[in-house]
């Protein structure tokens, strides 16, 4: 089978989504503590997530928009793009937004990814992300 390509001239140059259970990431934390937190998540991403009751949820759907960014990318995580390149953030009406380090954003402007959009939520199991990659 093979892999659609975009349209030359199209504004999306990549799309990503994941999913992830839930328990995987608090288990990781439980196991790994601020060594796990501090490898994938922004000290902010910790911050916002661990302030809830159960953070476990809200750090599930912040590594599946990690994750859904690099497939977008092309890349996985690894050498050409690590955890901590992407940050989700949330707008003062709760939008949750991409901000990327200069190292993500090399990433990004190699395929001529100018900006990302995202959307991610979580059930008490499950937590999924998407992704889209727009041209500059």
């Amino acid at each position: 089978m093979e892999i659609p390509q975009i349209s030359q001239g199209a504004n999306v140059v990549g799309v990503g989504i994941d999913q992830i259970e839930v328990f995987r990431i608090r288990d990781s934390v439980k196991r790994h503590g601020n060594a796990f937190l501090n490898k994938v998540f922004t000290p902010e991403e910790q911050s916002s997530c661990m302030e809830r009751a159960d953070p476990a949820p809200c750090l599930a759907a912040r590594f599946a928009v990690k994750e859904a960014v690099s497939k977008a990318l092309g890349t996985g995580i690894g050498k050409e793009f690590g955890w901590l390149d992407v940050e989700v953030k949330k707008e003062q009406n709760g939008k949750p937004v991409a901000h990327f380090s200069a190292h993500g954003l090399k990433a990004m402007n190699h395929i001529g990814a100018g900006s990302a959009l995202i959307s991610l939520s979580h059930l008490e199991n499950v937590a999924s992300a998407v992704t889209v990659l727009i041209k500059e």
